[in-house]
């Protein structure tokens, strides 16, 4: 978990809107948010900001504040990355955040900042099952934890605890660094992938391929592993050349990345005895068809003895949209209910 060190906002009756962010390697959606009684959260202004185009993450929360003539009081953030100290450590971002700088320079009063899939998987319980499309598995999820991964700029990972094994009211939420965690791969092909890719970086770790940039690494290398040369140079581009069948190596790419993501998607779910997975995130939405064409089924329950258990477990897509906003705004509401 993400948390700014902040001093307790002064206690009020009601629940006032507050700024609520979603901060991403490519994008920060911005809302002003209010909470009702018994935790739906309205969006009441949206808007998503380039982060490239701004000078900070301070310069992105005043111009939406200024846009809205939002009470800069309260403000949460998700934000892609770990805090230590009071400094965000992040690979994909355009600049540093600094939470006291960023709190300062805003001229916000109250700034809490949480992992941004910590936030996505807040964000589920309020989610309404019509608007997901099942990958793989039953319908119905078990009562156990549900893991929430995402692919995009950079891969999130969160783990959603069930109420019955939390202690107090707040929902607990494991934030986790699974993109950083060593790559695993099942064929020989892609074992030759990996060889390509460790003569580019000491550490291949799952985000080197299952992210908006890892489609472009995986292409480049698939390229070079056959002596072609690489046309494409955008996840973009590759993703679109390979929905069509104008490029093969883009194809390959797009069946590597979906077939990882499964793998990876059960080996998580064994280790955190999932009985659900979500996948969120830019990447999964936009490729939706391929993805539940894909080898991504059958690579989730390819785990030897365990395969006909992972067969009991759900796997959802989710359209990120505002998850991450909403997500952010129930967790701190939660944390802070009747500021």
């Amino acid at each position: 978990m993400i948390s700014a060190p902040i001093e307790s906002p002064p206690v009020r009756h009601g629940s006032p809107p507050f700024i609520a962010a979603d901060v991403g390697g490519t994008h920060a959606r911005l809302g002003l948010v209010q909470v009702r009684p018994g935790g739906k959260v309205d969006v009441i202004d949206y808007r998503r900001y380039a982060c490239a185009e701004y000078a900070s993450l301070a310069a992105i929360i005043d111009d939406f504040a200024g846009a809205y003539e939002a009470d800069r009081t309260h403000a949460v953030v998700a934000i892609a990355g770990r805090l230590e100290g009071d400094t965000l450590i992040n690979s994909n971002l355009p600049w540093a955040v600094s939470v006291e700088r960023t709190r300062r320079e805003a001229g916000i009063a109250y700034l809490a900042l949480l992992n941004d899939f910590e936030a996505v998987a807040c964000a589920m319980p309020y989610i309404d099952v019509a608007a997901m499309t099942r990958v793989c598995g039953p319908l119905q999820a078990g009562d156990g934890p549900a893991l929430v991964l995402g692919p995009g700029t950079g891969f999130g990972a969160s783990l959603c605890l069930p109420r019955t094994l939390q202690q107090g009211a707040s929902r607990r939420v494991l934030a986790s660094e699974a993109g950083h965690a060593s790559l695993a791969v099942g064929t020989e092909r892609e074992l030759a992938l990996v060889q390509r890719l460790l003569k580019r970086w000491p550490h291949v770790d799952n985000e080197r391929v299952l992210s908006g940039p890892g489609l472009v690494n995986t292409y480049a290398a698939l390229c070079e592993l056959d002596g072609a040369t690489p046309t494409l140079d955008t996840p973009e581009a590759i993703a679109a050349a390979a929905q069509s069948g104008a490029d093969t190596h883009a194809l390959e790419t797009l069946r590597t990345f979906c077939a990882l993501l499964g793998s990876l998607a059960g080996d998580l779910a064994l280790t955190f005895g999932a009985d659900a997975v979500y996948l969120a995130g830019g990447i999964p939405a936009q490729i939706r068809p391929f993805l539940l064409d894909s080898d991504f089924a059958a690579r989730f329950r390819n785990k030897g003895v365990l395969g006909e258990v992972l067969g009991r477990v759900p796997v959802w897509l989710v359209d990120h949209g505002q998850l991450g906003l909403v997500g952010a705004a129930a967790w701190y509401h939660e944390r802070h209910s009747g500021f």
